[in-house]
C-alpha cells in the first residue's frame, strides 16, 4: 500500500523573511529564511557540531511537533502539542523497485481521545531560557493523522509585532511578543470535518494538516487542500484582527488528490503572486484572490514549498509512486493556462521541466548556478538551475541513513542535509558529488533549522539546540 508522509517541515511555509527595517540585524521569520535555504557566507558559522560540540545551549521542549523554529531579535519561537502520544521512531521500509516507500508504523494513527495541549514557546536566543509559554488550545484532536505527522507541523510566521500560528482545523492564532493571545479565528467550520477513516480511492486521507500560513504585509494566506472529502480553498486574513478578507475555491485538477504544500509569496518585479500547489497542478493568484495562471502536469500530491531564485519560480511534486515527478521552472508574467503542449517541455513561460526530478518531502535548493534535489530516500541529484540540464543523477548520500524530511541549506561553499536520524551530511557543491563531512545529534530530527547570526537553531525530537562555534 502506498504511504504518504505528511509533515510540515520541508518547505511548508512561505513569507517575506528579511532583516527588519531599522533593526539592523538578521531575522528568520519563516521556514528556510529569506532566500530559501541559501545563507550569506559567514566565517562565524560552524561546519562541525554534535550533541555536545559547539552547542551554546539546548532547551528541552515537551510534546510532539515538527514545525521549524523562527527567530526575531532575541526571540526563538517554536510550537508543540503536549499529550500522552508516544514519540515516533525514524526508519523507512524502502521498496527496492522504486515504486515508493512505507513506514514501519503504518499508514494512519487513530484519533486519540485524550487531552492535547497546543503550546507555543518563546526562548531567549542568547541563553535558551524559556521566556514564556502560551497555551493556544486544550482539548481532543478533531481528526486523525499520519503516524509520522504531528498536530503541530505548521511552522509559525512573524512580522516582528505578532507571531501567527496555524493549526489546521483549529484555525489561526495571533500572539504578541509578551505571550498574549491577541485573536484567533476558525478557518474551517466544525461541521465540515469528514467522518473518520471512510473508504477513499486516493488512499491519502486522515494524514493530518501541514500547510503553514504565508505572510505578505498586512495579510496572511492559508490554503486547505489536504482532505479530498471537502472543498479546496485559499483564503486571506487581516494580520491585525484575523478577519477573513476573501476566499476562493475551485475544482481540484486531480479528483481526490490532496496537497500539503504551503502557499508562496512571489515578488518577481512585475507583480506579487500567491503560488498555490495542488494535486496535479500549480495555481497563481494576485493578492486579492484573482486567478492569474495555472500549470498542469504535477504529481498526484505535493509537499515541497515553491521558491524563487535567479528570477525563476521553481515548483515540484515528487510522490515516489508517480510515473511523473516533475520540477518546473517558470518565469514571471504568465496568464491563463501555461501548460506545455503534449510532447513539449517548455513554452513562453515554462523555461524548462524535468519529468522525474522532484523530491517527495524536502524542498529543493538553488545554490550558485545549480539546483540540488534531495530525495527522501537518501539520494541527491544536481541540475543546471537555468536550463534544467542534468549535471549528475541520483547519488546515494549514505547507505545507513533512514531517510530525509528536512530541506537542505547552504553557506560557506557547503551544502547541508539533515537526516531523520539527526545526522547532518556536508556535501560539496558543484558538478562532482562528494560527502565531505557528517555531524550527528544522535536523535530524530525532521525540522529544517534556522540559520542566522553565526548560529544554527535546530529542532529535534527532544528539544531545541543553538549551535555556534565555541567562543563566538
Amino acid at each position: 500500500m502506498r504511504i504518504s508522509r505528511v509533515l510540515a517541515v520541508c518547505g511548508w511555509v512561505a513569507v517575506l523573511g528579511v532583516a527588519a527595517a531599522g533593526a539592523g540585524r538578521e531575522q528568520w521569520t519563516r521556514f528556510r529564511g529569506p532566500t530559501s535555504g541559501v545563507i550569506t557566507d559567514d566565517p562565524a558559522l560552524p561546519d562541525t557540531w554534535s550533541a555536545e560540540q559547539n552547542v551554546a545551549w539546548k532547551t528541552p521542549i515537551p510534546g510532539r511537533g515538527w514545525s521549524s523554529p523562527i527567530v526575531w531579535d532575541d526571540h526563538v519561537f517554536v510550537t508543540t502539542v503536549i499529550s500522552d502520544e508516544p514519540m515516533p521512531k525514524p526508519g523507512l521500509d524502502l521498496i527496492e523497485d522504486g515504486k515508493g516507500a512505507s513506514y514501519k508504523e503504518g499508514m494512519r494513527a487513530p484519533i486519540l481521545k485524550t487531552p492535547h495541549r497546543w503550546v507555543m514557546y518563546d526562548l531567549d536566543f542568547k541563553s535558551g531560557k524559556v521566556r514564556w509559554e502560551r497555551e493556544l488550545r486544550n482539548g481532543e484532536p478533531l481528526a486523525a493523522k499520519h503516524p509520522k505527522n504531528s498536530y503541530s507541523s505548521e511552522t509559525p510566521v512573524t512580522d516582528g509585532e505578532r507571531v501567527y500560528v496555524y493549526n489546521g482545523d483549529f484555525g489561526l492564532f495571533a500572539v504578541d511578543f509578551k505571550g498574549k493571545l491577541l485573536w484567533s479565528t476558525r478557518v474551517q467550520p466544525p461541521n465540515s470535518l469528514p467522518a473518520e477513516n471512510p473508504a477513499n480511492a486516493a488512499g491519502r486521507i486522515d494524514f493530518g494538516t501541514a500547510s503553514s500560513p504565508a505572510l505578505y504585509k498586512d495579510r496572511l494566506f492559508v490554503v486547505d487542500d489536504h482532505e479530498p472529502r471537502r472543498p479546496w480553498f485559499l483564503a486571506a486574513y487581516a494580520t491585525a484582527t484575523g478577519k477573513e478578507l476573501w476566499r476562493v475555491t475551485s475544482e481540484r485538477f486531480t479528483p481526490g488528490g490532496p496537497t500539503w504544500a504551503t502557499p508562496f509569496v512571489w515578488e518577481n518585479g512585475q507583480r506579487t503572486e500567491i503560488i498555490v500547489m495542488a494535486a496535479g497542478a500549480v495555481r497563481s493568484y494576485d493578492i486579492n484572490g484573482k486567478p492569474l495562471w495555472h500549470l498542469r502536469g504535477l504529481g498526484s500530491n505535493s509537499t515541497p514549498t515553491p521558491f524563487a531564485a535567479n528570477g525563476l519560480l521553481y515548483v515540484s511534486a515528487g510522490y515516489p509512486a508517480d510515473a511523473t515527478r516533475p520540477v518546473w521552472a517558470v518565469k514571471p508574467g504568465a496568464s491563463g493556462d501555461i501548460t506545455p503542449k503534449d510532447g513539449e517541455s517548455a513554452n513562453a513561460f515554462v523555461v524548462w521541466t524535468q519529468p522525474k526530478l522532484a523530491s517527495y518531502m524536502p524542498s529543493a535548493l538553488v545554490y550558485g548556478k545549480y539546483l540540488y534535489t534531495l530525495e527522501s530516500q537518501g539520494f541527491m541529484q544536481c541540475n543546471d538551475a537555468l536550463t534544467g540540464e542534468r549535471v549528475y543523477g541520483r547519488k546515494r548520500i549514505d547507505v545507513d541513513t533512514s531517510g530525509f524530511t528536512a530541506s537542505p541549506w547552504a553557506y560557506n561553499g557547503k551544502i547541508f542535509a539533515l537526516s531523520e536520524d539527526g545526522d547532518t551530511y556536508i556535501i560539496q557543491p558543484g558538478a562532482d558529488f562528494k560527502v565531505v563531512g557528517k555531524n550527528s545529534f544522535g536523535e530524530m530530527a525532521l525540522a529544517t533549522p534556522a540559520v542566522l547570526r553565526g548560529s544554527l537553531i535546530f529542532r529535534t525530537v527532544s528539544g531545541v539546540y543553538r549551535v555556534r562555534k565555541a567562543g563566538k
